[in-house]
């Protein structure tokens, strides 16, 4: 849940850039290619991020201009100055950012040195792109309280250090993709706001405006997903950089090289549109009442990602509402959102009532915050403390807004399936989540998964695929004349897929299976148990929850496997042959959820007692639970 505020105010911001911009055409002097690859991936990274300008804080030859902490101290000195403020009314200081100059201390006492503030209390987060926002929770928590009439949040970033052409002589100027990738992507800045209790007037507002925070809220899903982002591990991060003999070593073995995982960055936006959702469902946050949205985000490229899944989920925020100044200050990491605020507030003028929402997504290990900002006239009364924490205006949530598609829909969710498609989606998340925390998945992210590990998975798995096909079709057989169209459709979608366990049973030869007959196979206790409830459910007369195991399997199909595949291949040294399954859902099961889609359509057309709808959710309920356990049961020995 959010944390709401009541009486914190944004009383200004303001930021720092060093030094000039720096043109794409530029950049080679600050951070030359290393080789011929270098050159084609800065090429193709610099054709998607739509980034023109950004700001280094190192010279041409690669010496050091400004500190991370002077970076830092120079957007703290703009932002008092817009409010006409000295630092010696400040009583807290928080930072966000992924590394300051030095590994010990904290970054805000170093900031704090820098200035040569009085004493005061500080708070260092560490982080990555949302550890700005933790650094204003943190201020604005510290105001809301009362310990605080004025706190100080800054973020600044300095990663232009670690990718100068000297980084990479140890290695022979030799790199992998995910150590080329972040050089041609990310850059030197600060921002810093300054919170109050006082509700005075923003710097050079013409109506008298001042600008409430009204909530903030941060969720991380790093119990879910592997690093994709990271500094300090080798490249398969099965070893930290202090585990080196020496430093040299480590930067030799690239575990002081700036890594991501490109692979993995579309569950991030699907992760945090489903939290924004989440949102708008709660009555957090009205789509329709958002005047201005602040996007981070790291690439242009990610624009019509974060616009798609927003219209699938029916709560767009239309682009003319969107500002972002990615193309001429480059993405500064944890600083970018502040930056982004600063620069939107001194160029565009904010009316009473206007409301700003800021989304920030994090792809160090998965994290998305969100903060919610709204304009008030400076003679409107503060919000009493014992207001209600989500107060909803009247009109603030149609039945419209809680249309929410399931995460992995490929359309635009038809009207009149917002309820369900909610409902479902909550279910898919808690399953997707409690899947990533099984013995079998933490092991292959761990990278200690062995052939003999998916050997075994698939021998649980292909007899629990092979009868797929079968309760479909025992389903369809069971349906009444009234869903006679529904029927056929089921029936098609079994035919396609009847044969997929005789795949995913050559992969299983392929990678040294040793059992040569299908029918030797057992499924697992989890998969014996799921078989079974679908069994019998197809059985009784009209199984339409059936959609609702569909909706489960097929998802697992669109969204976990995808995710787990690029796991594989690089903990096992199998032949690309032993993964056509997994490469086939992977690309196909969209287009099957998108036929299920049609199906529940067809579904709730043809319901004459109003009851499918709750059938379907049941079931995909308890089919989630009976495919967790076939998860769980894959590594007996690993499941207590």
């Amino acid at each position: 849940m959010p944390i709401a505020f009541h009486r914190v105010y944004l009383e200004s911001a303001g930021y720092f850039m060093p030094g000039e911009p720096v043109s794409n055409e530029a950049m080679d002097s600050y951070i030359a290619p290393l080789n011929r690859m270098s050159s084609r991936i800065k090429t193709r990274i610099l054709a998607e991020n739509g980034i023109k300008h950004r700001y280094y804080a190192i010279d041409p030859e690669g010496a050091t201009v400004f500190s991370n902490a002077q970076l830092a101290a120079h957007a703290i000195r703009d932002c008092l100055r817009r409010h006409d403020t000295d630092l010696s009314a400040v009583s807290l200081l928080t930072s966000g950012s992924s590394g300051g100059d030095a590994l010990m201390p904290g970054f805000s006492n170093m900031i704090q040195g820098e200035l040569a503030a009085q004493p005061m209390e500080t708070l260092s987060v560490h982080g990555i792109c949302a550890a700005g926002v933790s650094a204003i929770q943190v201020a604005a928590q510290g105001v809301e309280m009362g310990g605080h009439a004025s706190a100080l949040a800054v973020a600044s970033e300095l990663p232009s250090r670690l990718f100068k052409r000297s980084r990479f002589a140890a290695r022979g100027y030799d790199a992998d993709f995910d150590a080329h990738f972040l050089r041609w992507m990310l850059s030197d800045g600060a921002g810093a706001v300054l919170l109050g209790n006082s509700g005075r007037p923003l710097p050079g507002a013409s109506q008298g405006v001042r600008l409430r925070l009204k909530w903030v809220h941060q969720r991380s899903f790093s119990g879910d997903y592997p690093v994709c982002m990271q500094l300090g591990l080798s490249a398969d991060r099965g070893k930290g950089h202090l585990d080196y003999p020496s430093w040299s070593e480590a930067e030799s073995d690239g575990a002081l090289s700036l890594r991501q995982d490109i692979r993995l960055l579309p569950h991030l936006f699907d992760i945090g549109i489903h939290e924004y959702a989440k949102l708008v469902r709660d009555g957090w946050v009205d789509p329709d009442q958002v005047d201005h949205f602040l996007c981070h985000y790291s690439s242009e490229k990610f624009i019509p990602v974060v616009e798609d899944l927003m219209e699938k989920a029916g709560l767009v925020i239309p682009r003319e509402r969107w500002f972002s100044n990615l193309a001429w200050r480059g993405n500064t990491g944890a600083a970018s959102i502040l930056i982004m605020l600063a620069e939107f507030l001194e160029t565009r003028e904010v009316k009473p009532g206007e409301q700003i929402f800021c989304y920030i997504p994090e792809s160090g290990r998965f994290m998305a915050a969100y903060m919610l900002l709204e304009a008030e006239a400076v003679h409107a009364k503060p919000v009493p403390a014992g207001a209600p924490v989500a107060a909803a205006r009247e009109d603030a949530l149609s039945g419209d807004a809680e249309a929410i598609a399931p995460p992995h829909d490929p359309d635009m969710a038809p009207q009149g399936l917002g309820q369900l498609l909610t409902e479902l989606a909550a279910i898919w998340h808690d399953y997707r989540s409690r899947v990533w925390r099984t013995p079998v998945i933490k092991r292959l992210r761990n990278r200690q998964f062995a052939t003999a590990d998916y050997l075994n998975w698939m021998e649980n798995w292909i007899p629990q695929v092979r009868e797929g096909s079968k309760w479909m079709r025992e389903g369809a057989a069971s349906l009444s004349e009234q869903y006679a169209p529904l029927a056929a459709l089921i029936d098609l979608h079994a035919g396609e897929e009847q044969n997929d366990f005789e795949i995913l049973f050559q992969d299983y030869r392929t990678a040294g299976g040793a059992v040569d007959s299908i029918d030797a196979l057992r499924r697992n206790p989890g998969g014996e148990a799921l078989n079974a409830y679908l069994h019998g459910l197809a059985a009784t007369r009209d199984p339409i929850g059936l959609l609702g195991a569909i909706y489960i399997i097929e998802g697992t199909g669109q969204r976990i496997v995808p995710a787990l595949l690029p796991l594989l291949k690089a903990s096992l040294k199998l032949p690309p042959d032993a993964f056509r399954f997994l490469e086939y859902h992977g690309h196909n099961d969209e287009h099957h959820l998108a036929r299920w889609l049609s199906a529940v359509e067809l579904a709730l057309d043809c319901d004459e007692d109003g009851r499918a709808e709750q059938r379907i959710v049941d079931t995909a309920r308890r089919t989630a639970a009976l495919y967790l356990m076939q998860f769980h049961h894959v590594m007996e020995g690993d499941a207590a």
